[in-house]
């Protein structure tokens, strides 16, 4: 009796490795005596052993790291250069991912470093600098279009980190310092001449109304006599000066 308990435990256990649990996010690819068969969706699955096999596919979105690779510039340039894609595998064709490539990460890997270097190349130093979202993008097209063939859907690509060398740091923060300067002297000069514009609209005005220099005159002097510690000095203007010589003269003729 107990061989009959023991026979049945070792038929469960083996019946019950012939199951597969298939997660949400994945996918088993069947192969039937060598020949791919069906696509295992979420939940428990039964395969036939010895005559089946399944490779698990998880169709998640990935980010795969670029890493850093030595690139020139259009302007014969050299710069380290690193980035990081993002992927997915349709869930549609996913035996592509298993039957038209080996290794996805490694294929995708390589293939944008390749790229990565080409486009490189179409940008000078500056251009890549401001522009990498540009960059990133040719770079996305192309390997998208390559990874059709492995219905792979590439989601984006980032340009993370662009390297250059010290003594090319320290000549473009030199180029940016003169061009923060020059700015600096244009938008100067540019309110000099503003003031200089209001300057001479004042004149005018004071010039047409009679005794506006005289009252212009007093403000100032009385701005400058308020403060205690400053020493003042009057201006007097030549018309008020022959104004009291002409009335001393006329007082003279008078006695």
């Amino acid at each position: 009796m107990v061989w009959w308990w023991v026979f049945f435990i070792i038929l469960v256990i083996y019946f019950l490795s012939w199951l597969r649990t298939v997660n949400q996010f994945e996918r088993r690819v069947v192969f039937t005596l060598w020949k791919y068969t069906t696509i295992l969706e979420p939940g428990l699955r039964f395969v036939w052993p010895i005559f089946q096999s399944t490779y698990t596919v998880d169709i998640r979105e990935k980010a795969v790291d670029i890493p850093s690779q030595e690139a020139m510039t259009k302007d014969n340039i050299s710069c380290n250069v690193n980035a990081v894609i993002y992927y997915r595998i349709e869930e549609k064709r996913v035996e592509r991912a298993v039957i038209n490539v080996k290794n996805l990460d490694y294929a995708m890997t390589q293939f944008a470093l390749t790229t990565m270097r080409n486009i490189v190349w179409q940008f000078e130093l500056d251009e890549l600098l401001e522009n990498r979202e540009e960059a990133s993008n040719r770079i996305k097209k192309i390997v998208d279009e390559k990874s059709d063939s492995w219905w792979v859907d590439v989601l984006s690509v980032e340009l993370r980190d662009i390297s250059i060398p010290d003594d090319l740091k320290r000549t473009i923060w030199k180029q940016a310092e003169a061009e923060r300067e020059r700015r600096a002297k244009i938008i100067s000069s540019e309110w000099e001449v503003k003031a200089a514009e209001n300057l001479k609209k004042a004149a005018a005005t004071l010039a047409e109304a009679p005794g506006a220099l005289h009252l212009r005159t007093l403000e100032s002097i009385n701005d400058i006599s308020s403060d205690q510690s400053n020493t003042t000095i009057w201006m007097i203007p030549m018309e008020v000066l022959d104004a009291i010589k002409g009335f001393g003269e006329k007082m003279k003729k008078e006695k």
